[in-house]
């Protein structure tokens, strides 16, 4: 089944127009350069209402975020949607998140924007479990969500390898990885050689004939459908709070510039020719600042909160939503 992702073309099962019911303006007008805007965000630290003046940890500071005010990013009318938006949107829609601890982060932002606190908690404890994998239906809108457990960037390219043998695939899925490669691996040309392959694996797959019975990619005028893809990129990292030496030895300015020039330098990414839109965590990690991280590498959930928001409105900039 698709959801209401496909509801613009994008699968054999789209509903009939007047059927979408998003309530939101995001201009389509121009997208190409919208989205070039999604990542022009401010961020606000101010103190929390229990406020410890002897306590500087980060949970004593309220966390605010807004796409900043000028004129470009306000023509493209950007928002933070809301709940009832969000189903609408996902409604019937296979979701997949893989990757590692980030990815983990950001499957719970964006269950945080459709799941009552009640439930949440009770996904929480589920959803994080180390090293496993997470399945959740969300009945209030038909959509399924998938976390994989996915460290490496030849795990995930066995998991598109795995689409491809089976022809089944979700309508959306966010990728991401790198920080377990940084670590154990710590060889820049490898990793972005992994990319390489992954963009690979991605290309033959996509597009896809709506008949699952044909292989290969698909020329001509047939209607295919493709899923929704995002690359989560890593965050940055402050080396001085990094909670093992190790880390901190690897885990260095120097090399992290360099695994960012392998991710440039494969192609993954749409501004650079490839299948995958960003979700830049770095930069909305490297402007928000060491007030919104306790470990120098995982941060705050407002931070993956603004990441889920970015890809929300990419998603109805390219479904070609408007009010």
């Amino acid at each position: 089944m698709c959801g209401s992702l496909c509801a613009y073309g994008y699968g054999r099962l789209a509903p009939k127009p007047q059927q979408a019911s998003i309530s939101v303006n995001v201009v389509v007008d121009g997208r190409d350069s919208c989205v070039s805007l999604l990542h022009e965000i401010d961020w606000e630290v101010k103190p929390s209402r229990v406020f410890d003046p002897s306590n500087n940890n980060s949970m004593n500071y309220e966390k605010l975020w807004s796409w900043r005010r000028y004129s470009s990013v306000d023509s493209c009318v950007f928002q933070k949607l809301k709940r009832r938006d969000i189903m609408d949107l996902l409604n019937g829609s296979w979701v997949m998140v893989a990757g590692d601890s980030q990815a983990r982060i950001f499957a719970l932002s964006l269950l945080s924007l459709v799941l009552d606190s009640e439930r949440l908690e009770s996904v929480r404890g589920s959803l994080f479990k180390r090293r496993s994998n997470y399945h959740i239906v969300v009945d209030e809108m038909g959509m399924k969500l998938d976390y994989i457990w996915a460290p490496y960037t030849t795990n995930l390219t066995n998991l598109v390898m795995d689409f491809e043998q089976t022809h089944l695939y979700p309508e959306l899925l966010v990728m991401g990885s790198g920080l377990w490669h940084m670590l154990h691996i710590t060889n820049a040309w490898d990793y972005g050689d992994s990319l390489r392959l992954l963009r690979s694996s991605l290309t033959s797959l996509l597009p896809v004939s709506p008949d699952s019975g044909t292989d290969g990619p698909v020329t001509g005028s047939v209607s295919v459908r493709s899923p929704h893809l995002f690359w989560l990129a890593m965050p940055t990292l402050v080396n001085s709070m990094l909670n093992a030496r190790e880390k901190r030895e690897k885990m260095t300015n120097l090399m992290c510039g360099e695994y960012e020039r392998g991710l440039r330098d494969s192609n993954m990414l749409r501004q650079f020719g490839g299948p995958l839109q960003l979700v830049d965590i770095g930069s909305l990690s490297w402007r928000c600042g060491i007030r919104y991280t306790e470990d120098g590498m995982h941060y705050d959930g407002v931070v993956y909160e603004a990441g889920v928001h970015i890809m929300l409105n990419a998603l109805l900039i390219e479904s070609h939503q408007k009010l």
